[in-house]
């Protein structure tokens, strides 16, 4: 158990990381920039773990979201002391903490499980104490929405009590699903925050029998926080997603967001994860070269 004094050191430590401020380089006053490419830290194979940083830092990744952690560890990135270990790897190695996510509500549905309300809640705190803009709520597995209006309701309902708190610190709480836009757009429409953004993958939008581009067109570039890409079992480029027309999309729209987007789950079975990922990572330069 931490000692008060340690506890108290580590909250001012953390107090003064968060009045620093979000860098510019992450997300820019008009919305303009080069994408940052990050990766998600489970698909690194270290979720919930601070030694993500360094398989990052051997990629040459921007950054990595960070899942919150699971029901076995009480979700442990609300602690103040996982906090820490997470700032001092990412001062370390240079590799920034993008985004938030909390994958335990594909387990533990945000939709109907009371538990998960103070999760989300707390989420907006873990984002701010550690400068993250974005928190990812995941909406697959027993969180799925479709064919669910009880269930969409009841998440129209929780999101309505929690946006005041994500407006007053500044973070974004993003829906990812395999909903269709006009779906999503219902959804943020009934909430009626501008911090309820959606969280958009174009895999999962293709994998829901929707056109992936046609569907992220239809959404407002000013409602999407931030982009997964990747290809299941594939290399990106090696799937059956045209990244050109994808590429060509974002910059149609003029589409920014946050300025960050993350590989996640792109490689074959049996691959090596550093080649993988430096692979990926290239794929994704050369796509997204552009200021937006």
């Amino acid at each position: 158990m931490l000692s008060r004094r340690s506890l108290i050191k580590q909250s001012a430590l953390l107090a003064a990381y968060a009045a620093s401020g979000f860098p510019t380089s992450w997300a820019t006053s008009n919305g303009k920039g080069k994408f940052h490419i990050g990766a998600c830290d489970w698909s690194l194979g270290k979720s919930s773990d601070p030694a993500a940083f360094e398989v990052a830092r051997k990629i040459g990744l921007d950054g990595i979201m960070v899942n919150m952690g699971s029901e076995s560890d009480n979700l442990h990135l609300r602690q103040t002391n996982i906090q820490e270990q997470y700032i001092a790897a990412s001062g370390e190695t240079g590799i920034k903490i993008s985004s938030i996510a909390i994958g335990e509500l594909n387990n533990i549905p945000y939709k109907s499980d009371p538990r998960t309300e103070q999760w989300v809640w707390d989420s907006v705190d873990v984002a701010r104490n550690l400068k993250a803009p974005v928190v990812l709520l995941a909406f697959f597995g027993n969180n799925d929405l479709r064919n669910d209006t009880a269930g969409k309701k009841e998440v129209i309902s929780r999101l309505k009590k929690v946006a005041p708190h994500a407006e007053k610190n500044g973070i974004i709480l993003g829906i990812e699903s395999y909903l269709n836009a006009d779906e999503h757009m219902e959804i943020i429409d009934r909430v009626g925050s501008k911090n309820i953004k959606v969280y958009y993958d174009f895999r999962n939008t293709a994998d829901a029998g929707f056109d992936t581009v046609a569907e992220f067109k239809k959404l407002s570039k000013d409602i999407v926080c931030e982009l997964h890409m990747k290809e299941n079992g594939f290399l990106l480029g090696q799937g059956t997603l045209d990244w050109q027309a994808i590429g060509n999309a974002v910059y149609e729209k003029g589409y920014y967001g946050d300025g960050w987007m993350q590989i996640e789950w792109a490689m074959p079975d049996g691959a090596g994860t550093i080649e993988s990922y430096q692979h990926n990572l290239r794929f994704l330069q050369n796509i997204f070269a552009k200021t937006v």
